[in-house]
Order: C-alpha cells, then sequence, then structure tokens
C-alpha cells in the first residue's frame, strides 16, 4: 500500500482512539512507519536524500522500542499483529507521504500530552513522555528531508543538478 494512504489510515486511527493506551499503540504504528518511510527513501530515494532517510528510519526504530510492548498488550492494544507499516509496498509521492507523516508525527505528540497531562499511572505518564522525544526526533527527522528537497528543487529550476 502507498505510504500517503497508511498514513491517513494512521491518523484516522489516532482521531478514533479513545483510551489512553490506544493512543501510545497508535504513536507506536506512527514509529514504525516513519521508520518504513526512511528506511524506503534511503534505499530508492535520490542519492542527496539517502543519508536524511536512513536517519528517518532509525530515529523511527528507536521510537518503536521507547514503547513498552507487554504494557500495551496487557491493556488490550495488540501490537503482536504487524505494524501498519508492514503493509508499506510503495512511496508514490515522497514530498506528500513526508508533510502527512510530519502531520501525524504532530497529532502523536498532542494525544500523547493530553494522556501524559491526564493519568495517575507514573509508568503510562513516562511511556508518554519518552513516545514525546521520540515523535519529536522523527518528526526533526522529516522536516530535514523536506528541507533537503526543497534545496533539490530549488537548484532543478535554477539548472544547477
Amino acid at each position: 500500500m502507498d505510504a500517503v494512504r497508511l498514513i491517513a489510515a494512521g491518523r484516522h486511527a489516532l482521531a478514533q482512539s479513545g483510551a489512553a493506551w490506544d493512543i501510545v499503540g497508535e504513536a507506536w504504528q506512527a514509529q514504525a512507519l516513519a521508520q518504513g518511510i526512511g528506511s524506503w527513501l534511503a534505499v530508492t530515494g535520490p542519492p542527496e536524500l539517502r543519508s536524511e532517510a536512513r536517519g528517518l528510519g532509525e530515529a523511527g526504530g528507536r521510537g518503536c522500542g521507547v514503547l513498552d510492548r507487554a504494557a500495551l498488550r496487557g491493556e488490550g492494544y495488540a501490537p503482536d499483529l504487524p505494524p501498519r507499516a508492514a503493509q508499506l509496498t510503495e512511496v508514490t509521492d515522497a514530498r506528500q507521504a513526508l508533510l502527512g507523516l510530519q502531520a501525524l508525527l504532530g497529532e502523536v505528540g498532542i494525544a500523547l500530552v493530553g494522556v501524559a497531562c491526564g493519568t495517575d499511572d507514573e509508568g503510562l505518564y513516562w511511556q508518554c513522555i519518552e513516545s514525546i522525544d521520540a515523535a519529536d526526533e522523527s518528526s526533526d527527522r522529516v522536516r530535514a528531508i523536506l528541507r533537503r528537497m526543497a534545496v533539490r528543487e530549488r537548484g532543478s529550476a535554477s539548472g544547477v543538478a
């Protein structure tokens, strides 16, 4: 499935999440998607974007690692199912995919702040804080790729490769 469609599915799932651990689970899904898109672009993207794309893939992987999957399972979220990112088959429009991913990561951060502020569970609170940091790092990587793409496009428009 194309990255843009997967991101839309993730944004919809996050919007429908009501329970705190469901939101944390969707944060995990978003990080897995960041990892998948970053890895995809690192292999298939323009050579000048591959380093930043590899960084996004690594940041997404670290973001997946900060989440306590056992706690998610205990709360009813089933992260043993393949992440949405496992359905990624193509990134047909890298710019749109990255813009959508940036929006998803921002929404994840906002949702996690809401969960962190509303919980008395110290474990859940710290999961949210670590996940917010991870979403921020992934978002920073997306911004770096988008900046590099803009520079590349300005160079192409002016006849400089």
